[in-house]
């Protein structure tokens, strides 16, 4: 989708309509506002967004040096399909700050083929996912 534009900056997030569609998500059940909160400002946040309005959202809990787990990558059910998680989670391990993490990882249970296609192998288990790559200078 070459008209959407991603963004880090957090003041432009649609709190409310990120964190209700986590919560409604398999994985975000019984999560709260206030634990999204925290999360959220705990976290390398990314956005996506179609004139303006948010359409994609996603985070990496990171050190920001090694490791990084990638988390809540989720695109708006009318957006899917369209290749926007595929561009925030490119967007999240190309960010300035994370040009040193060698670990990336992440949990799935339905959107293997998505992170595939960025280099992710699944582990044995079929649920965790990895991607390791060589450290920038």
């Amino acid at each position: 989708m070459p008209d959407c534009e991603i963004s880090f900056d957090v003041s432009r997030f649609d709190f409310r309509a990120t964190s209700d569609l986590l919560m409604a998500s398999y994985w975000g059940s019984g999560r709260s506002d206030e634990l999204h909160r925290r999360a959220f400002a705990n976290s390398l946040c990314v956005g996506a967004y179609l004139d303006g309005k948010q359409i994609g959202f996603g985070r990496a809990i990171t050190d920001r040096t090694v490791f990084a787990y990638l988390a809540d990558i989720i695109v708006w059910p009318e957006y899917r399909g369209r290749g926007i998680g595929t561009r925030l989670v490119q967007a999240l391990i190309d960010h300035p700050d994370c040009t040193t993490v060698t670990h990336w990882s992440l949990s799935t249970n339905d959107a293997h083929a998505v992170y595939e296609k960025l280099g992710f192998r699944p582990s044995t288990d079929g649920r965790y996912m990895r991607l390791d790559r060589i450290a920038a200078a």
